[in-house]
């Protein structure tokens, strides 16, 4: 688990895996395309047939508040979108 952090569960991605079978996770910011493969196929028992990765730089935030103006940063943070190979699924629903 320490490689894949969370999948990504948007409308887009839930038409992207039913229609091409991709899937999207947010993943450690040090793991390379093979990890990722790897602890997918691991994970949910499934094959992979491609993986593509983003790099996200945290954006700039700011807020007014009482005391002044509060400004920092979002974290930075990385994609990967699974390709699964043939007829596999991934059920994010299945363990609630």
């Amino acid at each position: 688990m320490g490689i894949l952090l969370k999948p990504i569960v948007t409308e887009k991605m839930t038409a992207q895996g039913e229609k091409l079978n991709r899937y999207g996770f947010i993943v450690d910011r040090k793991a390379n395309k093979l990890q990722i493969k790897a602890a997918v196929e691991q994970m949910y028992g499934v094959s992979v047939a491609d993986v593509n990765t983003m790099n996200y730089h945290g954006k700039r935030k700011q807020r007014y508040t009482k005391a002044g103006l509060l400004r920092g940063r979002m974290n930075h943070f990385k994609k990967a979108y699974v390709t699964l190979a043939g007829e596999d699924k991934i059920d994010f629903y299945a363990n609630i």
